[in-house]
């Protein structure tokens, strides 16, 4: 086999417990972050055990320490005794007698030396096995009596140097079993030969046995308190951790609204003190919030009401106005003046008075869909239509871009062209007359519009504060759609009640992009959108104006003679000529006539408002799409409405809000 194929092998039967591991690990390290009690109790055992760890170290090294120090004394003392008895034996011996013969007799007579009495000498010390070891000196060779192997070589130049010495060996018995022993010597003097060593070996089997008892008793013990230490932990811990997942619980239905969620009062401890100081901020918090409730009610009721009373007085106005306005013809010119501006302001406080209703509704949570299943596209077309006076009045192109298949959703067609009738007079009062951009994209779960200007930009912060109501960016700036401060903010409102999303992004000197995510089918919630917020950044050569930078296209200037530029500097609605081959308008004249064709077949339309003679031949132009063929004509059916701006107040309800930048 291979070894590329062994590792994979190898890489195919380890991976299942690689992956068993990783879930493990996750799963403990997720355990570990969620419960106290479980980081208490293992903290508690981890520090025991350090602590019962060194403890028993500690003791163990004093008991060795103690049990060597009695051993060494007994042994000393032994020698003692010993090395009389082997004095006097060798003192009593035969001259005839060998050597070997005599330093025999003087080893047995250490192993049978007994007292008068008939008790062991050697109990103190232990049982001990005497080695005599004379060296050899000259033609004599060395003698020995006992396990001579068993002395180290080092011990014996101590004892020959004349010193009294012990050493811990590890020697090998006579069954051939190691062990460790205390070997003590001690040369002999005044006796011949006076060469003589003497040497103890002690076996320590005895205090091995007591030091294993020790460290077994010292590990049981061990374990049995950190048992203990574990479950007392865990009490205590429990004890702790109770109260506060009492009072999480607790905290979380209060949070859903059940105000009257209070925590139990158990003693007079420090969890009571908890219980009590919890429930004093319930019962505070409550009581607030109820008094925020009573004034917001009271002052919905109160908008309500006075808007609703408002109406009356304002028919009667408004028809008083509009007879003036009918007469107008008669009056002389500052009194005609004078009725335009009334109509005019009459429009706008009709509008305010609607939009008051609106976010009342919104505020009080009874504002329903009425939802039906369509083309959103005809949102939008409606939308447009509703605002090409403001475009023609402040001479800006509208660029539309719509799928050219049918996008069918289930949405409240009111709302929908009622957020993009604001969002597009938002974006004609602050593009500075440069090009609005509005396209349309979606995918099998959600629809995106967007809406882009490239006027003055938001500041940083300022996205979020846009859908306030009644901020202004720039108090200063003229309202040309004569905007109420509301339009935002319903919009944002309606975008809701559909489980949508309403963005906003911006950059000084930039423009901005306001993006609407609707889902399409009623019910659902909106996870991505099928268009970005905020465009991409790309680099021009130099000298070219980048209108749109993260809209154009490659093929720019080839597709930018498919669409129709209608002029907006005059009133005579006259188009523009054809762009020539190779010219690209979009950057040459600041035009930012695009299609992204690399989402979903679209069709562009650049669009004025309406010429001074009230109607447009050249609205809604026949489009050819970007693959060169005709383009549906509803893809481009942008047609002019009749209404007048009067009119579309009148709808009521169902008017023109038309929001701005700062509502």
């Amino acid at each position: 086999m291979s070894p590329l194929r062994l590792r994979r092998r190898l890489a195919s039967l380890y991976a299942p417990i690689g992956q068993w591991s990783r879930a493990l690990s996750a799963t403990a390290a997720r355990t570990w972050r969620q419960s106290l009690q479980l980081r208490v109790v293992v903290s508690t055992l981890s520090l025991s055990l350090i602590v019962i760890s060194i403890l028993g170290m500690v003791l163990t090294s004093q008991i060795t320490d103690r049990l060597t120090e009695s051993k060494i004394d007994a042994a000393t003392e032994e020698l003692g005794r010993a090395r009389n008895t082997v004095d006097s034996q060798l003192a009593g011996a035969e001259n005839a007698a060998t050597l070997a013969n005599r330093i025999q007799l003087a080893r047995s007579a250490l192993t049978n030396r007994e007292t008068s009495n008939g008790t062991d000498e050697s109990t103190a010390a232990g049982t001990f096995d005497p080695v005599l070891i004379v060296p050899a000196d000259g033609p004599r060779a060395q003698v020995t009596s006992g396990p001579a192997e068993q002395i180290p070589d080092q011990l014996r130049a101590y004892i020959q140097a004349g010193q009294v010495s012990y050493q811990f060996a590890t020697v090998t018995d006579a069954n051939g079993n190691p062990g460790r022993v205390l070997i003590v010597g001690s040369p002999t003097t005044g006796v011949d030969p006076s060469t003589l060593e003497l040497y103890l070996v002690f076996p320590l089997a005895g205090e091995e046995q007591t030091l294993s008892l020790v460290r077994g008793t010292l590990l049981i013990g061990g374990a049995v308190l950190l048992v203990l230490l574990a479950a007392i932990s865990l009490l205590v811990a429990r004890q702790v951790v109770l109260p506060i997942r009492s009072a999480s619980r607790i905290a979380v239905r209060f949070a859903d609204g059940r105000l009257r969620e209070r925590m139990a009062v158990r003693g007079e401890d420090d969890m009571a003190r908890l219980a009590m100081s919890f429930n004093e901020m319930a019962e505070s918090l409550s009581r607030q919030i109820s008094q925020l409730e009573d004034f917001g009610n009271l002052q919905r009721q109160f908008t309500s009401d006075v808007s609703h009373e408002l109406r009356t007085p304002l028919t009667t106005v408004r028809m008083a106005a509009d007879l003036i306005h009918d007469s107008s013809d008669e009056l002389d010119p500052t009194l005609r003046r004078a009725s335009e501006l009334l109509v005019a302001e009459l429009d706008r406080f009709e509008t305010l008075l609607g939009d008051l209703l609106e976010i009342s509704r919104h505020d009080a949570g009874v504002a329903e869909l009425s939802v039906e299943q369509l083309d959103v596209r005809a949102c939008v077309r409606a939308a447009l239509s509703t605002v090409r006076h403001l475009a023609k009045d402040s001479g800006t192109e509208l660029i539309v871009d719509l799928p050219d298949d049918e996008v069918i959703a289930q949405v409240d067609p009111r709302r929908v062209e009622r957020i993009l009738r604001n969002l597009l007079a938002n974006a004609i009062d602050h593009g500075e007359g440069k090009p609005v951009l509005i396209r349309m994209r979606a995918d099998d779960q959600a629809l995106a519009i967007i809406v882009r200007d490239q006027g003055v930009g938001l500041r940083p912060g300022e996205d979020k504060l846009v859908f306030n109501r009644f901020w202004r960016s720039d108090p200063s700036r003229v309202r040309r759609s004569g905007g109420t401060g509301l339009g935002l903010a319903i919009s944002l409102e309606d975008a809701r009640l559909h489980n949508g999303r309403l963005e906003a992004w911006g950059e000084i000197g930039s423009g901005a992009c306001f993006r609407l995510t609707l889902p399409r089918m009623r019910g659902r919630r909106v996870t991505s959108s099928p268009l970005p917020l905020s465009p991409t950044k790309r680099r021009l050569p130099v000298g070219m104006v980048d209108t749109f930078s993260d809209e154009l296209p490659a093929d720019a200037s080839a597709r930018a003679a498919d669409l129709a530029i209608v002029d907006t500097s005059g009133s005579d609605g006259a188009a523009r000529p054809e762009p020539t081959a190779g010219a690209d308008p979009d950057l040459d004249s600041g035009t930012a006539a695009d299609i992204d064709t690399e989402r979903s077949p679209s069709t562009a339309v650049v669009l004025q408002a309406v010429p001074s003679n009230g109607r447009s031949d050249v609205a809604a132009p026949d489009v050819a799409a970007s693959d060169g063929t005709a383009a549906d004509p509803k893809a481009a059916d942008v047609r002019e409405s009749d209404r007048t701006a009067a009119e579309v107040t009148a709808a009521g309800e169902d008017a023109a809000t038309s929001a701005e930048r700062a509502p």
